[in-house]
């Protein structure tokens, strides 16, 4: 949505601004007497609601070999926040070592406070000794905003069809594939246009009101960057089209996927440059912008889903994978 929205900053806009992660946490967990093989691991030790909680990790050289599993799980307050698979990634460092990666979606809702990450990791069936990690949840306010929607975009978000509810089980059914094998991307990742004014925020808490007089309550999935239609629209990295459709309410749509379970959305769009299938690399032209589906005015919707969960894409544009920090120890 464009500005035209009528806006409460509960402070100043720095609020709105996306807090990245800060540097990249490390240690390493000796294996057990008679256990077999240790692990070292990176994670964020502070991250915001709407972030994700990421671990990496490096096996010890007498880590059997087979396929890798196991799990990462979040704990905050006593209770379960989330839990992800690991799958296997390569070594940047170029030491050869056997790594996994793994990402927890944070909701936007979540309070402040203490938690710990725990991974689980297999190989070869065996259990591999298990690494716990403190994380801090810091405190982030977001905006509240009331939309004033005309009569076509009324319509457009009270549409009840068939065809709509279609499209919507469509893209739920393709953000909650994951693949393995899928490792495509593992660098931090560009914006999607070079433009910097931004006109809606991520986790915007929305009031949309309609023409007819009634209202519904929604949360902002993404970021909404003013731009004129027909502007540039690039993909935020190397990945592999999975959707590239006009849609109802998001007009004309891109769906990337990046790593298993992560994928970029792009809404709005004038003009696609890709089809689904497509490989396509990070910053490479994907699309043009423009005013689509359920749109007050010319934008891009830029849109960051794991394991199926919107997560804020300023995430994103960080080492969140730890590929600096596995490179330069």
């Amino acid at each position: 949505m464009r500005m035209s929205a009528i806006r409460w900053l509960s402070s100043a806009l720095a609020l709105a601004l996306a807090v990245l992660p800060a540097g990249a946490e490390t240690a390493t967990f000796p294996a057990r007497s008679g256990s077999g093989a240790g692990v070292t691991a990176w994670w964020q030790g502070k991250v915001c609601p709407g972030d994700a909680v990421f671990v990496r990790l490096a096996l010890g050289e007498n880590a059997p070999s087979g396929k890798i599993g196991g799990s990462l799980e979040f704990e905050k307050d006593g209770k379960k926040v989330g839990t992800a698979e690991f799958y296997e990634v390569p070594d940047s460092s170029g030491r050869g070592r056997r790594m996994a990666l793994a990402g927890i979606p944070l909701s936007s809702y979540l309070s402040a406070g203490k938690g710990t990450a725990t991974a689980r990791l297999t190989a070869g069936g065996a259990e591999i000794q298990p690494a716990m990690m403190p994380i801090e949840i810091v405190a982030k306010e977001f905006v509240k905003e009331t939309i004033q929607l005309d009569a076509a975009n009324t319509a457009i978000k009270t549409n009840d069809s068939d065809e709509r509810w279609r499209q919507i089980s469509k893209l739920n059914k393709i953000l909650g594939t994951r693949t393995d094998a899928d490792v495509f991307s593992l660098a931090p990742m560009l914006p999607p246009t070079g433009a910097t004014r931004r006109t809606s925020f991520f986790a915007d808490r929305r009031i949309f009101a309609y023409s007819n007089g009634k209202s519904s309550t929604s949360l902002h999935y993404g970021i909404d960057y003013g731009i004129p239609t027909g502007s540039k629209v690039r993909s935020c990295a190397a990945g592999k089209v999975v959707l590239a459709e006009m849609r109802i309410t998001t007009g004309w749509s891109i769906v990337i996927e990046h790593l298993p379970g992560l994928y970029s959305l792009y809404y709005h769009l004038s003009k696609m440059d890709v089809g689904v299938g497509d490989m396509v690399s990070a910053g490479q032209q994907i699309a043009l912008s423009g005013a689509t589906g359920l749109a007050t005015g010319p934008h891009l919707h830029w849109e960051m889903r794991l394991n199926m969960e919107a997560v804020s894409p300023d995430f994103f544009t960080g080492d969140f994978t730890f590929e600096e920090a596995v490179r330069n120890p």
